[in-house]
């Protein structure tokens, strides 16, 4: 039989997401900030947004032959995609350690939550600020706190002249200034 006319199963495309890999123990940290946003994110997609992909899939499934209508088949794909997600979401909400980088607020040692300066050897100044798996945005300075330049920076403090393990081999680098975000007023 020729492929075209092969039925296509749901299977393939409703796989679950593997979630990054978290080191041991399987805390997945998050800052309250990124928790209130995937819960957010999570919130929208079963109140908001897949009501009105059923609603739609419904409708096209009322209209007779579905092998042909468009909006019953991307309604039906994006319907499996919003799911996944909120399985995804559901899974890592369910796992999240919210941890509160403010509790640190003047501190000079490097832990999750950290805005960290940092100079290489090179003399190229960086900062990143060190955040959860799930929320951390590279294009804004952010890096998870799994990754190498957070492993390697957690728990040192200013002044200290680290070892950065990078592709090209060891790059030193020194620790310039720890900055945390204060504790929000009212907050006690």
């Amino acid at each position: 039989m020729n492929k075209a006319f092969t039925k296509e199963t749901d299977d393939g495309d409703d796989e679950d997401l593997t979630l990054p890999a978290l080191p041991g123990g399987g805390k997945n940290y998050i800052s309250p900030a990124g928790y209130a946003n995937l819960r957010a994110e999570l919130l929208d997609l079963i109140d908001a947004e897949r009501p009105k992909v059923v609603e739609i899939v419904h409708w096209a499934a009322s209209n007779g032959d579905r092998s042909e209508n468009g909006d019953y088949i991307y309604g039906k794909k994006r319907l499996r995609e919003i799911d996944r997600r909120i399985r995804f979401l559901t899974k890592r909400l369910e796992i999240a350690e919210v941890t509160d980088p403010c509790v640190h607020h003047g501190g000079d040692q490097v832990f999750f939550g950290a805005t960290v300066t940092y100079a290489q050897d090179s003399g190229v100044q960086r900062t990143v600020t060190i955040l959860g798996i799930d929320e951390a945005n590279s294009a804004l300075g952010q890096v998870s706190w799994v990754s190498p330049i957070a492993r390697t920076l957690l728990k040192s403090r200013v002044g200290d002249v680290l070892a950065l393990r990078t592709p090209a081999g060891a790059v030193e680098i020194e620790v310039l200034q720890v900055d945390y975000p204060p504790a929000a007023q009212g907050a006690g």
